[in-house]
Formats: C-alpha cells, structure tokens, sequence
C-alpha cells in the first residue's frame, strides 16, 4: 500500500519539473535539506535516487563538498524511502544516528541512492539501518552512509 508521501510523488512526477516541484515541497517540509538543493529523481517502495549540485555554498576549504552536506544528503535519502516503504497507518519513524565512510573527494554534481530491503515485518522499537551511497558524475562511489532509523508503532 502506498504512502502518503509516495502517493504525492507519484502526482508530482508525471508534471513538468514535477520532480523539482516535488524536491522542493520536501524541502518545506524539512526546512535544513533545502541547504542542499536537492532533486528527488526518483522514489518507489524501498529505493529512492537524489541528486545535488555541486557548488560553492556547499564546498570546504579546499573547493570540494563538505562531509555535512554529503551527511544531509545521505539523511534526506534515508528519511524519505523510509516514509515511502514504512505502513504509516500503523508505524513511525525517526533518525537515531549516522555512521559515514568519505571515501574520495566530492568535487561534481552527486547522485546519491538508497534501499530497503523489501519486502519486511515491520516491528515495534526496530532499528533499521538504511544504507546510502553517493556517487560523483563519473559514477566512483565517493561516500557511504549507513543512517540508523528508529521505527516504533504508533499508539
């Protein structure tokens, strides 16, 4: 069964710039990610593909993306797919932690993805790691995040 959310992108994605429409009505809703300037690509059950552009409000001192961006990015993901896959009549969910790998230099445009293995029992007090990767535009994977969500079952 569809989220609410997923049910939202599914409306946004078949308008002109309804990804980027859909991107930034997440970003209102979560005020932070817009720091980024993120665009959701795509977004089903488990899986979800974001970009982020590279540029001088987001670059370190030595001209490439800094890590709290890359780790923005990396939640955005993570925190999305998991309100497109958790039954959300029956469940909640909420960021308890990040582990991140910087692994190259972030110094393009990036791709980030994330999945959730599908499908699952969803459990009461469950920790679920959602682990997201990040590429640069020649695709060499540049960072890895493994964020820590805490899925409760609502009262």
């Amino acid at each position: 069964m569809a989220t609410p959310l997923l049910k939202t992108y599914k409306k946004f994605k078949w308008l002109p710039f309804g990804n980027w429409l859909f991107s930034k009505a997440v970003c209102k809703r979560a005020p932070y990610f817009g720091t980024i300037k993120p665009k959701i690509t795509h977004l089903s059950e488990g899986r979800i593909t974001a970009q982020m552009p590279n540029r001088k409000a987001v670059h370190n001192h030595i001209g490439t993306v800094h890590a709290i961006a890359q780790c923005n990015l990396a939640e955005l993901c993570a925190g999305v797919v998991t309100d497109a896959s958790i039954p959300s009549k029956t469940h909640r969910w909420i960021p308890k932690g990040m582990t991140v790998q910087y692994l190259k230099k972030a110094d393009t445009d990036l791709r980030a993805e994330a999945t959730i293995s599908l499908p699952r029992q969803w459990q009461d007090k469950e920790e679920l790691i959602v682990p997201v990767e990040v590429f640069n535009s020649d695709g060499v994977k540049v960072f890895h995040a493994d964020v820590t969500m805490y899925i409760s079952a609502k009262k």
